[in-house]
């Protein structure tokens, strides 16, 4: 009976640890805690996902349950006040007492979610856990941009971007249905080739490009969710024709002679000469003071005749 009366400390004192640790646990302190089945859950757009959140130990039989989102350094409440709150209100449910089931989850759904549970009969009254939730989403058509012509021994780079696939997809390329390797070098099938592919950005770029270059390409974009591929699109490489284009320039040069010579005969035949009345430009006589200027038949030219002025 002594035994019975002492204090629960000094009663621990005589337990082995074992039973210690069970009587510590379970009696001597209340303590709420949670766990979780999956802290980071991974789903595709549009399908349903659920946080777990389980409480593992608790005194009280009816905690304060709250779910709060975290994305983009703002907090609000998805689950408050026993109901479902925010963006997500019409489109998740709890589970049990604590877990959350989102449907229909989106891009927009990727965040942080908190779980908070306050045991008001408990010792330590509150714990939390946080789920971090990623939607993938398929990647959709990416854009391509393929140059129509390219000739012989010069540069080219074909383009492949898409801006809505997560996580961020990767590109492959394709000439005739037959995939590209990343470098050209590395595989004997292409070494009449010269090009890189990048699988992050998307370019595939030709140092110098080959008449076995070209064909109908075409690139792919793919991530987890997904891929997706844009139309097929020609690239011709063709040669440069040096005789034409020497015989061009000197066509060119002919013309420019022709031209040249014709201008100059043209001017030497007075073509650019404004036309003069006998060779001389004539002016309207002036009258001057006291002296009358007349022109006689006989003589054909001029003379004058004194005058008085008055």
């Amino acid at each position: 009976m002594a035994l019975r009366r002492r204090p629960a400390v000094r009663l621990c004192a005589w337990l082995p640890d074992f039973f210690l640790v069970l009587l510590f646990k379970g009696c001597l302190i209340g303590a709420v805690n949670l766990k979780s089945s999956n802290r980071t859950p991974v789903v595709q757009e549009f399908e349903s996902v659920e946080l777990s959140c389980i409480i593992t130990d608790s005194q009280t039989s009816d905690p304060r349950i709250e779910w709060k989102k975290i994305q983009d350094d703002q907090t609000t409440y998805v689950f408050f006040d026993n109901r479902i709150q925010g963006d997500l209100a019409g489109r998740a449910e709890l589970l049990g007492k604590t877990s959350l089931r989102i449907w229909n989850v989106t891009r927009t759904d990727s965040a942080l979610y908190r779980c908070e549970v306050v045991a008001r009969n408990d010792r330590k009254e509150i714990d939390e856990i946080v789920i971090e939730l990623t939607v993938q989403v398929k990647p959709v058509p990416p854009v391509c941009r393929v140059p129509k012509a390219v000739p012989v021994g010069k540069t080219a780079t074909l383009h492949c971007q898409e801006s809505e696939g997560y996580p961020r997809p990767h590109y492959s390329w394709y000439r005739n249905d037959v995939p590209l390797p990343t470098d050209s070098r590395a595989n004997p099938r292409f070494r009449n080739s010269s090009f890189l592919l990048n699988s992050e950005t998307g370019t595939l770029v030709f140092n110098a490009v080959h008449k076995e270059d070209s064909g109908q390409y075409y690139c792919i974009a793919s991530n987890d969710a997904g891929s997706a591929r844009c139309e097929e699109q020609e690239m011709e490489v063709y040669d440069l024709n040096i005789g034409g284009i020497i015989g061009g320039i000197l066509v060119v040069l002919a013309v420019l002679v022709l031209i040249t010579v014709g201008i100059c005969c043209a001017y030497r035949r007075g073509y650019f000469i404004n036309n003069k009345q006998n060779g001389e430009n004539y002016k309207s006589p002036g009258k001057s003071d006291g002296v009358n200027y007349i022109r006689t038949d006989e003589e054909g030219d001029f003379r004058h005749k004194s005058s008085f002025v008055i």
